[in-house]
Parts: structure tokens; sequence; C-alpha cells
């Protein structure tokens, strides 16, 4: 049923994909699709305008006009079930690893650096949140541009950590708030870290742990580390 309500409306031709506003979105509303800020159905939109103030580029506005009426069930089942379960394939198996050493890739005159990967799978979306190296770990949450920027990403942040990597800007922002706060109530997790990018976009992954960390009503010690995308570390 349609009713003349408040709802918000995005400039696309202003919106640069950064995703704040889909991190500020609690009923999972907005999604970054093809690098654009889009409204996923008008009945997960309360008109309430949390995401107004997150937008950087004053993409997002708050208008009047027809619109489905906002259904705080739908929105309910949507937050739990709009991400189908991944598929039980052999590849997101889950696996405690060693680190091994790599010497195909040996060149003359330098030593092969072995892996420091410990856990599989290492993507938000596949991980589960009962995996059992996450009792007691001490983990990495890193913007999946990080390990291509940062050439010292094994021995900085991987090395005797578990590793998590997830995009702010590309994946579901809302889902993954929703999973980590899963995953730290579960779980007595020691230590966070969170290196990403000092694109304005990777900054979502902040409000991500941030938010999932109050959800949780957990205080664990997380350090940010800002990468520059030439490689080094910032802040």
């Amino acid at each position: 049923m349609k009713i003349k309500r408040k709802i918000i409306e995005i400039d696309a031709g202003k919106c640069d994909g950064c995703g704040l506003c889909v991190t500020a979105c609690a009923e999972g509303a907005l999604q970054i699709i093809d690098g654009k800020a889009k409204l996923v159905s008008e009945i997960y939109c309360d008109g309430l305008g949390a995401c107004l103030g997150e937008c950087p580029q004053g993409a997002i506005d708050m208008i009047e006009r027809e619109a489905d009426v906002f259904d705080e069930q739908a929105v309910a089942s949507h937050l739990h079930h709009r991400e189908e379960a991944p598929c039980s394939c052999p590849g997101s198996m889950i696996r405690e690893l060693r680190p091994v050493m790599d010497t195909g890739s040996k060149e003359a005159g330098q030593a092969a650096q072995p892996s420091q990967l410990k856990n599989w799978p290492v993507q938000l979306m596949l991980l589960p949140v009962n995996a059992p190296y996450l009792a007691g770990a001490d983990v990495v949450i890193a913007a999946d541009c990080v390990p291509c920027a940062f050439g010292d990403f094994h021995h900085r942040f991987v090395k005797n950590r578990v590793l998590i990597i997830a995009c702010p800007k590309l994946d579901n922002a809302a889902f993954y708030v929703t999973k980590l706060t899963e995953l730290f109530e579960k779980n007595n997790i020691r230590s966070i870290e969170v290196p990403f990018m000092e694109v304005p976009c990777c900054g979502g992954l902040v409000r991500i742990v941030q938010t999932a960390m109050a959800q949780a009503g957990k205080k664990i010690p997380v350090t940010f580390t800002k990468i520059a995308v030439h490689g080094q570390i910032i802040t």
C-alpha cells in the first residue's frame, strides 16, 4: 500500500559511493550498487533520515512523496535473511593452517617468506561466527585492498592472528554489522586491529567495527591503522 510520506532521495550525480550512509542505516535500506548508494526498497526506509548527516557529498535529501508503507517486520526479516547462506563447497570449509614456506617463487639471493595465514575462510561473508579459531583470538579485520598496497602485510598484520577481510563499499555493510555483532557476542576476542585504506569509502569499515562492538556490548581493545595507497602507514 502506498501513502504520502517522508522518504529519502539520492542524487546519483553527487554520490561518490563512499558507503557511509549504508552503515548509518540501521534498517539496511541502502546498498552500494554499481558504485552508487541505492534505496533497496521503500518498505525498508523509515523516513527518519539517520543517513542524511553521514553523506559528505550532500547527495541524500528527505522528500515527501507517494511511497510504500514502512514495514518493521519486513526490515527484521531483511536483516536476518537477505544474505543466503554460503554454499557448502570445499572452498568454504573451516581450516586451521600452519605457515608453509614458498619455495616455488624464491628468487636468487632472496629468502622466500612463508605465508602467516592461520585460518580459512578469511572473507567475512563466508567466515562462520562460531569458527573454533576465533575463541580467545587476536583478530585483524582488514579492508581487502590493504594487502595489495601494504607490502609487509603478512608479517605486520597476519602473523599469530586470525585474519578477516571485508570491503565496506562493495559488500553489504549492514549485514556485516549484524554478523560482527554476533561474532563479538559469541567469542572472547582478545584484541582487534583494523587496517583500512586512506580512501573515503574505506572509513566505513571503522564504523562497521565500532557499531558492531557497541551493539554487542563489548569493550575489546581495538587499533585502527590507516594505510596510504602508496603503502605506508599514515596513522
